[in-house]
Parts: C-alpha cells; sequence; structure tokens
C-alpha cells in the first residue's frame, strides 16, 4: 500500500462515535475514550486495510469482479469514480433490494433497460406515439439510476466493498446470506462481526471515507494490472504432434504449460469532528 498510519491520522480515520453510540463489539478496536468519543487504534486499522487490499487484489487479478457499494452522502461520488476508475461494478445512488438474493430477476430487468437504451440510439423512441415513448423515458431515468452501475455485471460478485454497514445494512446481509465475503469500512456504531474484512474507522468524514475507498480502489487497480498480464509460455500456440509410423511404438505425449510466478505483492487531534 502507498499509504501509512500518519496518513490515517491526518485524514482523521481514527475519530470514532460518541461514546452513547458506541456498539460493544467494535471494543477490540478502540484505543480509548476522549472526551466522550471513541478514538481507534490506528495500528489496528492499517493491519486490516493491509489484509483487505491483499484480498481485493487476488480477488480481482483471479478475474474476478468487487460490488462497490456507498450510497450516503458523504461516499457516492467517491465510490462512484473509484469504481470507475478501477473498471468495477457499483451501487452509489440506492440499494435495490434483491441485487444479489434475486439476481435472475435484476438481470432480466437490465436487459430491459439495454434494449430500452437501444431503441433511443437507433431512434426508435422518436418514432413512438408520444405518450408511449414519454413513459418509457420516465422508466429509464428509474432504470438509470437503479442499474447504472451493474449494468454490466453478468454474474455475482466475488465480494463486496462497503462504506457503512449500517446503511448498507440490506446489501450486507444479502452477500451474508449467499456467503460472498464483505469488506467494509466500519466505525464505532457499528457491528464488524457481519463483515469478513473489516476496516476500523470514521465512515462520516469525507477525508476519512476518501483514503480508505481510494486504497481499495488501488488495491483492484493492482489487480487488474495483474489480470490483463499474459505469460508468453501460456500464450504460445503448441504445435500438433505428428504420430510415427504404425511399426514403430506408439509414446503418448502430453502437454505441458506453465506460468510465471506471481507475488502479492500517540497523539490525537483535540478537535475531533462532530459525528
Amino acid at each position: 500500500m502507498n499509504i501509512t498510519v500518519k496518513d490515517l491520522l491526518d485524514a482523521g480515520v481514527h475519530f470514532g462515535h460518541q461514546v452513547r453510540r458506541f456498539n460493544p463489539k467494535s471494543k477490540k478496536f478502540v484505543y480509548a475514550n476522549l472526551q466522550g468519543v471513541s478514538v481507534i487504534d490506528l495500528e489496528k486499522t492499517y493491519n486490516c486495510l493491509e489484509k483487505a487490499y491483499a484480498f481485493i487484489e487476488e480477488t480481482v487479478a483471479a478475474g474476478k469482479d468487487v460490488l462497490f457499494v456507498g450510497t450516503k452522502k458523504q461516499a457516492r461520488d467517491m465510490v462512484r469514480e473509484a469504481a470507475v476508475a478501477s473498471n468495477m461494478p457499483f451501487a452509489s445512488d440506492r440499494w435495490l433490494g434483491g441485487t444479489l438474493t434475486n439476481f435472475v430477476t435484476i438481470r432480466r430487468s437490465i436487459e430491459k433497460y439495454k434494449n430500452y437504451l437501444r431503441m433511443e440510439s437507433d431512434g426508435s423512441l422518436d418514432k413512438m406515439h408520444n405518450k408511449e415513448s414519454s413513459a418509457i423515458r420516465r422508466e429509464m431515468t428509474r432504470m438509470k439510476r437503479n442499474f447504472e452501475g451493474i449494468i454490466d455485471l453478468e454474474q455475482m460478485p466475488a465480494a463486496l466493498f462497503v462504506v457503512d454497514t449500517r446503511t448498507e445494512a440490506i446489501a450486507v446481509a444479502e452477500a451474508n446470506r449467499l456467503k460472498i465475503p464483505v469488506v467494509a469500512l466500519v466505525d464505532t456504531n457499528s457491528d464488524p462481526s457481519l463483515t469478513q474484512y473489516p476496516i476500523p474507522g470514521n465512515d462520516d468524514s469525507i477525508k476519512s471515507i476518501r483514503v480508505i475507498v481510494e486504497t481499495i480502489m488501488d488495491a483492484a487497480q493492482a489487480g487488474q494490472a495483474r489480470r490483463v498480464q499474459v505469460d508468453p509460455i501460456q500464450s504460445r500456440t503448441v504445435s500438433p504432434v505428428v504420430s510415427a509410423p504404425a511399426t514403430e511404438e506408439q509414446v503418448p505425449v502430453s502437454d505441458r504449460s506453465s506460468s510465471a510466478d506471481e507475488s502479492v505483492p500517540e497523539t490525537f487531534s483535540t478537535d475531533p469532528e462532530e459525528k
């Protein structure tokens, strides 16, 4: 990773919620309670972020997709930008219930949306009656809000990256039901046990969200870079084996392929942001 514990400190990742909103299950990630605010142990945050980074990179390098989820106002734009930059699917405007647990039906609706887009591009909508075309355009506006980030998602994602598990409780519940690993930025008012790769940190501050989202984006991009690398040995065309004359003993020939080895690659601010 290209960040340090100091970068996390400067971004205010260590500011948790007020003590009265504290979730007991997040206790293991809390360093202390100062001025009525839970302070997160950034050493533990950094270690968790490293594990999440390695997992995301390996998942993407294996040719699988990670679904970025962040619909709260502070995270919406950053999640969309990070997902687009790393060529990953995303849900930033709203989480459509059943996106995972009712994936087949969602795909049918997406195909309907794609058909509308084709009709718009080839001018078919303009040839329809005004009332009918207006109804379709209104439906397309709604569909765009729901399907914009998952329109190219042909199969179930291999993992989810979530900002704020409380806001995205339905998405996390669907992933857990289907045993899809969840990487999440988890604040002190949330339950980290609902995620397989919790990243304890401030999920309300824009600076804090940005540093975490950009790190996960870097992991996805690193995985993409490894995904597109082509091993010259694997891409080599093997010439057909010419069989020996019938009078000679036939020896079975087995093709061999090899692949290159891949390597996976105490002072707090006294002015905490109001939670």
